[in-house]
């Protein structure tokens, strides 16, 4: 079968995870990625992760964070300060359909490589800039990462026990969630262009993807002021439900969300039929109300259940009540549902090993996901991309390494 995406080429400009992740998505779906990493070191993620061993891999430009989130794609290690390697960025657009970019707003307009300016080269050219904030507004100038975002957006302040301040959230929600926003965008605009033959400029934030995430708050908040802000609730969640993280008598955790019809059921589940009547709870706003009294006593009902988490996620699954297991990362890694369903990979690199990586957020039925996944290392397309986009020769391009205009890993040959 064909990639859907085959025949587009990109070029992808930007670090960490955002980014990368609207690139790997196109990437993964057929699409000609090439990364343009800046000298000397290349995507700031290479630094992240776990690195290859051995005393000849100290240096080796590779690493598990870097391979998760730019595998399927190409490396062009180029010096974007200097001035041939702007010109050089500039000769490959006429050559792309597609630029991504996560620099912090006004630094790539600064190199003379804005979106008015490459449009000149191709006026087909679709542009998609990524950042904290967005390219428009009174934080548009200041950079920041994931958890800047979340703070803006009134996630963080909303996390944590009720007694204390609020938690940082351990992983980089936005960043992922944006960069699955910035590829559907993407995806659009090609459509709109092989509609009208038009170009476009695309402005992705953090920021907007993190409060777009607010699905109930921002009209109710709205309407009646800061006194509609639910409480910090800690592992319960301010509606009531029951909804929230409970202890099974093993000690370990299980989630459950009822949703009002599903109450009954619940109760009848625990065998406590009188608790559909009980005033504490006879209603999702007196639930929401008395909700730690709830807590406590589905948590003293889970101690009574054979079996642990195992033996009370039985009784609930048998009587349709929605809930799940906490799983620990290793847990989940080896599920047999993440594994069969492709939700976790493993993949190889000569320099890192084997190792486990996220599959693909969405599935298609005419796609087909490669099973050989590889990512490049430092600088390792350099000769390939320009020979064949730009027709330099080798000589041309050795004097570039030599002006360190490129570079590239010791290990590429």
């Amino acid at each position: 079968m064909t990639p859907m995406l085959k025949g587009y080429r990109v070029l992808d400009i930007t670090q960490f995870v955002a980014g990368p992740t609207c690139t790997r998505i196109m990437a993964e779906l057929g699409a000609e990625v090439i990364k343009v990493e800046m000298a000397p070191l290349g995507d700031h993620g290479r630094q992240s992760g776990l690195k290859a061993r051995g005393a000849d891999d100290r240096d080796c430009s590779q690493s598990t964070y870097f391979f998760q989130h730019n595998h399927s794609k190409k490396s062009l290690a180029l010096d974007l300060k200097h001035p041939r390697g702007q010109e050089i960025l500039k000769e490959l657009v006429p050559k792309v359909d597609v630029i991504v970019e996560n620099f912090a707003p006004g630094v790539i307009g600064r190199m003379g490589l804005g979106y008015e300016e490459l449009r000149k080269l191709n006026d087909r050219l679709i542009m998609c800039s990524i950042s904290m904030a967005g390219q428009s507004g009174p934080l548009a100038s200041q950079p920041g990462f994931d958890y800047m975002g979340a703070a803006y957006a009134g996630m963080t302040s909303g996390i944590g026990e009720p007694d204390r301040g609020p938690v940082q959230m351990p992983v980089a929600i936005g960043d992922s969630a944006t960069g699955v926003a910035a590829a559907m965008a993407v995806g659009f605009a090609l459509l709109h262009r092989e509609r009208t033959g038009e170009g476009q400029y695309i402005d992705c934030s953090l920021l907007d993807t993190y409060v777009h995430m607010q699905e109930d708050l921002i009209p109710r908040v709205g309407l009646r002021g800061a006194k509609a802000i639910p409480p910090r609730s800690g592992s319960q969640h301010p509606n009531g439900g029951p909804t929230g993280i409970f202890r099974a008598g093993d000690e370990r955790f299980l989630s459950i969300m009822v949703m009002p019809y599903q109450w009954k059921r619940m109760v009848e589940a625990m065998g406590m039929p009188e608790l559909a009547a009980d005033p504490r709870f006879d209603t999702p706003q007196n639930r929401r109300d008395n909700r730690e009294a709830l807590k406590l006593i589905i948590e003293d009902w889970m101690a009574g259940i054979e079996g642990g988490r195992d033996g009370v996620l039985a009784v609930l699954a048998a009587a349709r009540v929605p809930s799940a297991p906490v799983l620990a990362l290793d847990e989940v890694i080896e599920h047999p549902h993440m594994r069969q369903r492709g939700t976790i990979r493993e993949v190889t690199d000569p320099h890192l090993g084997t190792f486990p990586i996220p599959g693909m957020p969405a599935r298609f039925s005419s796609e087909q996901e490669d099973e050989a996944l590889t990512a490049p290392l430092l600088g390792q397309h350099n000769a390939e991309v320009l020979s064949e986009l730009l027709n330099l020769s080798d000589d041309e391009i050795a004097d570039l390494h030599k002006d360190k205009v490129l570079v590239n890993d010791r290990r590429v040959r």
